[in-house]
């Protein structure tokens, strides 16, 4: 088993995956989809990802629960599965989704935010010019750019759910209950508890996924676009 603060590392690194591989392609190809069917760009761009991350968080929360539950620096248990366990068996089936309500408040917004950030980013920021010799990198800069923000944003916004989820997991209180116990023992300075923390864990990752997407989306379409002259000349 890994060791703090690695334990349970794996299915944290699986979970996260596929989460925000579903959560940003299924937000591009819902804005798709709806723009086709004639929806408006708002909604285009605000109803996929509050869909697909809601979903997402729904099927992620045991994972979440299991993983937060091997952070704790007071937890002997080994792993993720061992974790599942214990919290089967002192909380039962449902404990495994307490704390869902807290994680979509914290989940969908972060998501929500940093999706519309990015894409008012695209349509924002000054684009490359083609015939720049630095037109790859200039792009890529671009992206770099329109990453940091949309990570940023989404980080910056949602902390405050992010402290009330945590809080949430550690004292097993309903949300209503976890807020006044916040609120009694810290006032409202509890909405920037752990704010750098959160940059680390949030922003970067969301604002790499971001960036690495658009750089793999940059390279494939690059070499398509240098393979097509060759296929052009075979057929001919």
């Amino acid at each position: 088993a890994f060791a703090p603060p690695y334990k349970g590392m794996v299915g944290v690194v699986l979970g996260m995956t596929w989460a925000r591989a579903a959560i940003f392609w299924g937000s591009d190809r819902g804005r798709e989809l709806l723009q086709k069917q004639g929806v408006n760009e708002t909604w285009s761009t605000i109803l996929p990802p509050l869909i697909v991350s809601t979903a997402v968080q729904c099927i992620n929360q045991p994972i979440v629960r299991a993983s937060i539950t091997l952070q704790n620096p007071e937890s002997s248990l080994p792993n993720t599965s061992a974790a599942f366990r214990h919290i089967y068996a002192n909380h039962g089936l449902s404990g495994l989704w307490h704390g869902t309500s807290a994680g979509i408040l914290k989940t969908v917004p972060k998501y929500c935010s940093a999706i519309i950030v990015k894409d008012i980013m695209e349509e924002h920021l000054p684009r490359p010019d083609p015939a720049s010799p630095t037109y790859d990198s200039d792009r890529l800069w671009r992206s770099a750019a329109k990453s940091a923000t949309a990570g940023v944003a989404g980080a910056a916004l949602t902390n405050p759910l992010d402290v009330i989820r945590n809080e949430m997991f550690k004292t097993n209180l309903s949300l209503t209950e976890t807020v006044k116990s916040l609120y009694r023992q810290m006032g409202y300075r509890f909405v920037s508890r752990g704010m750098g923390k959160n940059m680390i864990a949030v922003a970067i990752p969301v604002g790499c996924t971001i960036f690495f997407t658009d750089a793999l989306i940059q390279f494939t379409t690059k070499n398509t676009n240098r393979n097509q002259p060759d296929r052009q000349q075979q057929a001919k």
